[in-house]
């Protein structure tokens, strides 16, 4: 604490400022000295703080900035990148091949001849071009034999 003064200075010091001051107000002398060197301890521990607070936010923000720095250049995103942009070209490619091949087409199969009605799901085609109905359609229907006579 005392670097720039030895025993002997501190010493000669207290006498000059005994015999100057007197032995009356000396101790009021101390005690003005005391807290003249209490709130000089006190602005330099302030500033010590505010320098290491200075110093400690300056390297979160170089930390902040390598994390972003990272975060720009980290390989897996950059792969990421690339295979959601290879996802989105398939898409699309998918998308134009299915638009191009157009509805799904069904096959029917012909109707059976000898069927008087057609199956579930066909339509019977008859042909009325002409105006005139076909000629199953202008045949009575036979009755249907019957095993017992009545």
């Amino acid at each position: 604490m005392f670097d720039l003064f030895s025993w002997s200075h501190i010493l000669i010091l207290l006498v000059v400022a005994l015999v100057v001051v007197g032995p009356k107000d000396l101790p009021r002398l101390m005690h003005m000295a005391g807290k003249w060197a209490a709130k000089a301890r006190n602005m330099a521990n302030e500033f010590r703080r505010s320098f290491d607070e200075m110093a400690r936010q300056a390297e979160l923000d170089e930390l902040r900035k390598e994390i972003e720095d990272l975060k720009k250049n980290n390989p897996v995103t950059s792969m990421m990148n690339t295979v959601a942009s290879m996802d989105d070209d398939l898409s699309r490619q998918v998308d134009s091949a299915v638009e191009g091949v157009g509805p799904p087409q069904t096959e029917t199969a012909p109707p059976v001849e000898g069927l008087s009605e057609p199956r579930a799901g066909e339509f019977q085609v008859t042909n009325t071009q002409s105006g005139n109905p076909p000629a199953e359609a202008a045949r009575p229907a036979e009755p249907a034999p019957s095993g017992t006579a009545s």
